[in-house]
């Protein structure tokens, strides 16, 4: 009956608006470098060899270290993404994945009671402040699972017991895509202690969530790898998504107004939110300012909240129209949706003389003269992003350090940050590295660039505009 109401009312109308937006950004984001190439080549290698590795075979500095790769799945999908279709149909999944999970945000927010033009709006909203979380990696997989779980939880509270039990199921998927399933025992254990629904069913279920998450290759080992990976200097210490996020940017402005607005709002609304509502609020958004790879599962929940708590004020100051015209509010939105597809990589430079890049930050033209050169004696120190895509473009050149944060130690990475941005003894630290030859990033290494054009221990063999290559060695005359 809803699904027909909302054909009716327009709703479909807003949400494809919404979606065509969400889309768009989804199809030209570029593939930033840093966590997808070298998950690529772990999905290679998983699929060449029948089994996941076990051992690091990327690099000169930790060779043969004993490395457990949770997200086995998710490379693996990736890779017969690329083998299938290069960036063009990985880019293409991108955009299915966000487009499941904020219609199933959107219907959430529906079932709630969210009106069709405060629940499309604020989904736009959520769309623009969590779409920096949309880059190419494993975490990215489960956004639908996260959002599929938030829906069947509004059931679960309204009394329908059937859709709980696909929970498990969900679980066994998220357990061997990514370790951030400890983001669904949250949602289900706030709904057991403050949630109205069958609570007992809701506990079986729960029994049923933790066993699905521990059928993966390791088994229980999940929740250690879990536990180190919060537990890490390395991560804790030098990587950005970890740490507390920072006003910076309008995307993080977005974030702190809404979340800064929402208690005002909640207290103003007419409507009143559930105990197990605000346990999510409270508790995921906690999270979301303790690290900032927590901020998109806070948003997601936000964007019901929100529109949920504006639904008796537009319901008050907006008519439903009378009359309406369904074939229209069907095929509008259907073809809304399907000329996003004209923004894919590999089919808008077809009509699109300047369209962005496909890529950021990634050295292909600089590997392809490496690759071309191999008398260059190596080892090779490169930037953590462009080391991820040498993994798999040149893996026969081994890298010293890449951004897989959590397997090295944290003396490595302040040495990696020293010579970065070219503190005083870095020549002294790149030297204890063993490289005699670098490849550093335009963007990303301006003062290492500055420091090795005036050291006469470095020689520059290759430049353009994303990279460039240096040789140990003072240049010849």
């Amino acid at each position: 009956m809803a699904f027909k109401k909302y054909i009716h009312d327009g709703s479909f109308l807003w949400l494809g608006l919404v979606l065509l937006i969400a889309l768009c950004i989804a199809f030209l984001l570029p593939v930033a470098p840093e966590d997808y190439w070298w998950y690529l080549r772990v999905g290679q290698q998983t699929l060449t060899n029948g089994s996941i590795p076990t051992t690091d075979l990327f690099t000169y500095s930790i060779p043969g270290q004993a490395i457990y790769y949770h997200s086995w799945g998710a490379s693996v999908l990736f890779w017969l993404l690329y083998k299938a279709g290069g960036l063009t149909l990985t880019v293409l999944m991108r955009g299915i994945i966000v487009f499941i999970t904020y219609t199933l945000v959107w219907f959430t927010a529906r079932r709630a009671g969210a009106g069709r033009l405060g629940s499309s709006l604020v989904l736009l909203v959520a769309i623009l402040a969590s779409s920096n979380n949309w880059e190419m990696r494993p975490q990215l997989l489960v956004y639908p699972l996260f959002a599929a779980a938030l829906w069947i939880l509004y059931r679960w509270q309204e009394g329908e017991k059937k859709g709980v039990w696909w929970l498990p199921l969900i679980a066994f998927f998220w357990g061997n895509l990514h370790a951030s399933f400890v983001m669904l025992i949250a949602l289900v254990l706030a709904a057991i202690v403050f949630g109205k629904g069958d609570r007992k069913c809701l506990m079986i279920v729960m029994a049923g969530v933790l066993i699905a998450i521990c059928i993966n290759p390791r088994g229980w080992y999940s929740w250690q790898y879990v536990f180190n990976s919060l537990t890490t200097p390395s991560n804790q210490l030098f990587s950005q998504e970890w740490m507390p996020p920072v006003n910076q940017g309008w995307q993080m402005n977005l974030f702190f107004f809404w979340l800064l607005i929402f208690p005002v709002l909640a207290a103003l609304s007419p409507r009143k939110l559930s105990w197990m509502e605000w346990s999510w609020y409270v508790g995921f958004g906690f999270m979301a300012l303790w690290g900032l790879r927590y901020g998109v599962w806070f948003i997601l929940i936000l964007a019901v909240l929100t529109a949920e708590l504006l639904a008796d004020w537009e319901k008050r100051w907006l008519r439903e129209p009378e009359i309406s015209h369904p074939r229209l509010n069907i095929a509008i939105p259907f073809v809304l949706l399907i000329s996003s597809l004209a923004f894919l990589p590999g089919l808008r430079e077809q009509w699109w003389k300047e369209a962005p890049p496909i890529t950021m930050n990634t050295p292909e033209t600089a590997t392809i003269w490496l690759r071309k050169n191999p008398q260059l004696s190596g080892p090779l120190f490169t930037e953590m992003g462009f080391a991820s895509y040498l993994e798999f473009a040149l893996p026969e050149r081994l890298v010293w350090i890449d951004t897989r944060m959590y397997i090295y130690p944290s003396s490595m990475w302040v040495d990696y940050e020293a010579i970065t941005y070219a503190s005083p003894d870095w020549e002294s630290r790149l030297k204890s590295t063993g490289a005699n030859l670098i490849m550093i990033s335009e963007n990303e290494q301006p003062k290492l660039i500055t420091a090795l054009e005036g050291s006469a221990n470095w020689c520059q063999v290759y430049r353009d505009n994303v990279a460039r290559i240096y040789t140990r060695g003072a240049c010849r005359k």
